[in-house]
This record gives structure tokens, C-alpha cells and sequence, in this order.
């Protein structure tokens, strides 16, 4: 009996899967997941986004070219985390060799940004309570940083600022109409406390070694993505340093898509969730 009323939960499940799947609309995200590759961001209609990007800085004879070992990663139902690894060359190098130190390398790879709200605790009458709160607009979702050696021996502050490259210069801002006017020294709590819980769920991560040259002009970096990673569009950047100088950049567009039952599983949930809802407790229940 007990077998009988597990079947039928498991058919109940399925059925509402079908249901949500052949529901109106639908059509519309499986059209879009069929084009290849997926859109990493929405685009105004008749422009497309650039994949690869270059910017140099004048006079320079260095010029970069790099890329990932995957523009598109599947994210499927046992998706566990996974590695990219970020390769080049210096076009036109002057280096002797790999471990001569002549030019210096810096790796970002940036998630998925959104809105982030950090709260405070404080002490009422005994209790520890939300007493404040902070909204942050832009907050990369996921943000690594490689070089082949400490990024503050590499890059000055300035640059660093500019750029966007550390911790302290991760480029998320407060969102408009905050209840509460905050102070240098609040923002700057408010902002290290963001970057901590990133880092506590390895979302934000620091290898000062992670990059190396391995020859005269190609270099290497290998960056791992958590488990826990948000889905969508990624932006990895590759900077060029010669002496604390900034001389090149390439940023590359990849993305981390659904693939299989995770697609149509998400699909389902996002299109009818009052459906999905119910048929997961009736799973639940059916287990239990």
C-alpha cells in the first residue's frame, strides 16, 4: 500500500511537471534556450554584446590575447561546482623568461551582479534585534581575484580603485533612496560586512599565486566556481602590469546555464510557482 501511494506521489509530481512545462509562455523560454550560445545579458534589439573586449593603453607594443576554457558551463542536476581555467599571451613580449618577473598578470572573474541587503544587530532591552540595515545595488554575485604574486605589490591603490580589482574595490554601490543617511566609516562597515559573508561562503576568493607565466609570453590561472554559484552571465578580466604601469586588459563574456532537468525543473518553478510549490510538499509528504 505504502508502495501504491509512493507511485502515485512520484506520477502527481510528474504530471505537474508536464503541466508546467506545456503551460503558455513556455514555448517562449524554450526558444530561447535552444539559441547558442545563450544570451549572458539582455541586449537592445538589432545590437549584440561583445564576447571578447580590449582596451590598451596608448603607446604600449604589448598586446593580450586570452580566453576561458569554457564560454558555456552546464549547470545540470548534480552540478557540484567546477574550474575554469584563464589562459593567454603577451603579443610582442619582452620578457626573457617565465620566472624573470618582467610583467605582472591580474585575474578577475566576476558573477552575476544584483541587490545585496546587509543588516545590523544591536542590543534592545536584552535583545539582539535588526536595528539598521543597507541596501547595495551591483554586488557581484561571485568575484575571484589570481595574480602571480600579492596584488597590492602590483597594482597601485589608484589603479586598484579604477579597476575594481580587490576586496576594498569591488565595484558595488548603496541603492538610491536609503532610509537612513550613512557616514564613511558606517558605508565602509556596511561594505567589509558584505565581502565577509561572501568570502565565509567561498563566493569571494583571493589567490595571490593563482596565476603564473609559464613561458616567455603565455601565462596560466585557474579559478574553481562553488557549488553554491548564481546562475547566469560571468565577465572574467585579464590585466597587463610592467613596474606598478598599467598596460593592457581583455575582458571575456562566459555563462553558467541550466542544461537538462535543472533547466526544466527551473523553468517550471519560475512559470507556474504555486503548482511547483504543491508538487514538492506532496513529494515530501509522500517520502516521509
Amino acid at each position: 500500500m505504502n508502495r501504491l501511494y509512493r507511485h502515485r506521489g512520484i506520477l502527481a509530481f510528474l504530471g505537474a511537471l508536464a503541466v508546467g512545462l506545456l503551460a503558455p509562455g513556455i514555448s517562449e523560454t524554450l526558444a530561447q534556450r535552444r539559441k547558442s550560445p545563450p544570451p549572458v545579458a539582455k541586449e537592445a534589439p538589432g545590437i549584440r554584446q561583445q564576447e571578447v573586449k580590449r582596451e590598451q593603453q596608448p603607446g604600449v607594443k604589448e598586446s593580450l590575447e586570452a580566453d576561458v576554457s569554457a564560454r558555456n558551463i552546464a549547470v545540470t542536476s548534480n552540478f557540484n561546482g567546477t574550474e575554469i581555467v584563464i589562459f593567454g599571451a603577451v603579443d610582442g613580449s619582452q620578457q626573457p623568461s617565465a620566472e624573470s618577473g618582467y610583467y605582472d598578470v591580474v585575474i578577475v572573474v566576476e558573477g552575476v551582479p544584483g541587490r545585496v541587503v546587509v543588516r545590523r544587530k544591536g542590543n534592545v532591552a536584552g535583545l539582539w534585534l535588526n536595528t539598521a540595515s543597507v541596501i547595495f545595488d551591483n554586488v557581484p554575485s561571485y568575484y575571484a581575484v589570481a595574480s602571480n604574486r600579492p596584488v597590492d605589490e602590483i597594482v597601485p591603490e589608484e589603479l586598484r580603485e579604477l579597476h575594481g580589482i580587490g576586496f576594498n574595490s569591488v565595484k558595488f554601490t548603496p541603492a538610491v533612496g536609503q532610509s537612513l543617511p550613512l557616514s564613511t566609516e558606517d558605508l565602509k562597515q556596511y561594505r567589509d560586512a558584505v565581502v565577509r559573508l561572501k568570502r565565509q561562503a567561498k563566493l569571494y576568493v583571493e589567490n595571490s599565486f593563482g596565476a603564473a607565466f609559464t613561458g616567455k609570453s603565455l601565462f596560466r590561472a585557474s579559478v574553481v566556481l562553488p557549488a553554491n554559484v548564481t546562475v547566469g552571465p560571468f565577465l572574467t578580466h585579464v590585466y597587463l602590469f610592467r613596474e606598478e604601469k598599467f598596460l593592457t586588459k581583455v575582458s571575456v563574456r562566459h555563462t553558467l546555464g541550466r542544461e537538462g532537468l535543472e533547466f526544466y525543473l527551473h523553468a517550471f518553478a519560475y512559470r507556474l510557482p504555486a503548482l511547483y510549490g504543491f508538487a514538492e510538499i506532496r513529494r515530501k509528504k509522500d517520502r516521509s
